[in-house]
């Protein structure tokens, strides 16, 4: 079979439609291809699956988030932790890279969060949040390190990170406007940030 690249994104965006309306478990193969004026055989010689469908419609910004957050837990570890004293507004950038990529792919992300569930993605937030937090882990110890009799509060930690991703997840599902969500995230964001620093180290015992 041969299928060109016009056909393969046509695909790609009956698929979207499909996931978005239905959810990948109750998505039917039959009716993307059919809204895309090709035969289920074209699903199999591209994608293999449902499953291969639904990567091909979200790898490119699912691999564009990862990469950020890979940068942002790179550059705190990289950072002075141990000198590290919050200020509102100084995780303002992240804040704006991520918003804008959650939001420029808004469509994808509401397959990801919400109607992915039966697929290789529905544990996403998950994977997402142990990334964060092995990161936020090594950046942890850094700075308890440089801190004479204290140790890192473990739950708490891990508490952060749940938090943080939440927190973004909120914001997707209750607030579709790009800037309003950019003006409620960034007072979220210094909360976090500040009391992470207060509280990710307790006296040791």
């Amino acid at each position: 079979m041969s299928v060109d690249n016009k056909s393969r994104e046509r695909l790609i965006e009956c698929a979207k439609k499909e996931f978005l309306e239905k959810g990948f478990a109750k998505a039917s193969l039959r009716n993307i291809c059919a809204q895309a004026g090709l035969t289920t055989g074209a699903v199999y010689f591209l994608f293999k699956d449902k499953n291969g469908l639904l990567e091909a419609v979200v790898s490119a910004p699912l691999g564009e988030l990862m990469q950020l957050m890979r940068s942002h837990i790179a550059e705190e570890e990289h950072s002075d932790i141990a000198a590290y004293s919050h200020v509102a507004g100084d995780h303002d950038y992240f804040a704006d890279e991520m918003v804008k990529l959650l939001y420029s792919h808004y469509d994808e992300m509401m397959i990801l969060l919400e109607k992915s569930q039966g697929s290789q993605f529905e544990n996403l937030p998950d994977k997402v949040i142990e990334m964060l937090d092995n990161g936020y882990m090594r950046a942890a110890q850094l700075y308890a390190d440089a801190m004479p009799g204290k140790r890192i509060n473990r739950y708490m930690l891990h508490w952060f990170s749940h938090i943080q991703v939440d927190a973004f997840i909120h914001l997707l599902t209750h607030e579709r406007d790009m800037q309003k969500a950019l003006e409620k995230i960034k007072p979220v964001l210094d909360m976090l940030v500040k009391s992470w620093v207060e509280y990710i180290r307790e006296d040791d015992k």
